[in-house]
């Protein structure tokens, strides 16, 4: 887990937004409530810029801000049709998780 400055711990979540042209928008925050109202607010990411209206298709609690963006990367790189199957089946994201945590205990080995 990530820390604030008073070292309470901070979780991560990966989350999936809906556009109202049916793509599917991947991010990581620690708020994921707050961070969709910036993007239906038309803040934040650019690509959602009038895309609306926006609906959050998937949201899911992974840890560690390493592990968040190991798991966004994966997902931007799921097709369409694996993104849609992660809504429908989060317990999917089980797997990418796994990875996501072997490779960032991977990378800090290497750098010891």
């Amino acid at each position: 887990m990530s820390s604030t400055s008073d070292d309470a711990p901070v979780d991560w979540s990966v989350y999936l937004v809906r556009c109202a042209d049916a793509t599917l928008y991947a991010g990581i925050t620690t708020d994921v409530d707050r961070r969709f109202e910036e993007h239906a607010a038309g803040r934040g990411a650019k690509y959602l810029r009038g895309r609306g209206p926006l609906e959050l298709a998937f949201r899911a609690v992974v840890g560690e801000r390493g592990v968040a963006l190991r798991v966004e990367h994966r997902v931007k790189r799921l097709s369409r049709a694996e993104k849609e199957s992660l809504c429908e089946q989060p317990r999917a994201l089980d797997e990418l998780v796994r990875h996501a945590r072997r490779d960032l205990a991977e990378a800090r080995a290497e750098s010891e």
